[in-house]
């Protein structure tokens, strides 16, 4: 087994924060599958937590310093990480998403900013930032609305998306919010260069998990990869054996996914599911 790998924990808080969790882990003699057992994950979110790639969920921190018995000082670290500033990566991939000709996205939470509506927009945006105001929520969604004018370009980027299932079963805002949305993801996928998929439960454990990934590819540039994790940590690579790697990745979801039209018929299942499907 190759030894794991070391973080710098002066890097960034997330790095300090998974440093931390994994020497107190080793501490406890604890392997990572057992102890996402006494908080009731899967041992790959807490090799995420470890790799400083992704933040656990507040009660999930708590839970994790309590087993781990560190007196508070892990939960505390937790609490500077909520005051992390927005990473610049998400700006940076908004540059290169307009220049973009094909978009391939695995969604492992929520329905991609592209294919968003306004109303479900607004529910995401509410919940990420509940400390902002009516005015700055509205401000967010509007940007994020306007985004979705590059699919209406003469041409368009090619937008080929691998929803998990989860997506399109949380009921973001209950079933209206819902059922409209998923409406709007069936108008779509009918339209040309707009390719959706589903990734069913059923599918079983997969070459994306732990968070969402995007590939983007351009007619003059190689391509570069935009990964999402919990609590705003994002990253863009661009060293092309990464994003080879990552690229593989996608791959291997999209060749898991159900095919477009039979995802087309799951969204019609969970819209009749919401009460919100009308086949005529």
């Amino acid at each position: 087994m190759p030894a794991p790998k070391e973080l710098d924990p002066s890097s960034s808080l997330p790095a300090l924060y998974g440093t931390k969790l994994r020497k107190l882990r080793e501490r406890a003699g604890w392997t990572q599958k057992e102890l996402a057992e006494k908080v009731f994950l899967s041992h790959s979110r807490i090799a995420q937590f470890e790799l400083g790639k992704e933040i656990p969920a507040a009660e999930v921190s708590e839970m994790l310093d309590e087993v781990l018995g560190a007196g508070g000082d892990l939960h505390d670290l937790w609490a500077h990480l909520r005051r992390l500033p927005p990473s610049d990566a998400f700006r940076k991939y908004k540059e290169y998403e307009v220049r973009a000709s094909a978009i391939h996205q695995y969604q492992a939470h929520c329905v991609p900013g592209l294919l968003q509506t306004e109303a479900y927009a607004r529910q995401i945006m509410s919940h990420a930032g509940p400390w902002c105001s009516e005015e700055e929520i509205g401000v967010m969604v509007a940007a994020r609305i306007a985004r979705s004018g590059l699919l209406r370009r003469e041409v368009p980027p090619l937008l080929w998306v691998v929803l998990d299932e989860a997506v399109i079963r949380r009921p973001v805002g209950g079933p209206s919010v819902m059922g409209a949305q998923m409406a709007h993801l069936l108008e779509m996928s009918r339209k040309p260069r707009i390719e959706i998929q589903v990734l069913p439960y059923a599918a079983g454990a997969h070459a994306t998990m732990g968070g969402s990934l995007t590939v983007l590819s351009f007619d003059n540039a190689p391509d570069v990869v935009y990964l999402e994790g919990g609590f705003g940590l994002t990253d863009m690579v661009r060293d092309r054996r990464a994003v080879a790697r990552h690229r593989h990745r996608y791959d291997l979801v999209h060749a898991m996914a159900l095919p477009p039209a039979e995802s087309r018929r799951w969204i019609e299942k969970a819209m009749e599911e919401f009460g919100t499907w009308d086949s005529n």
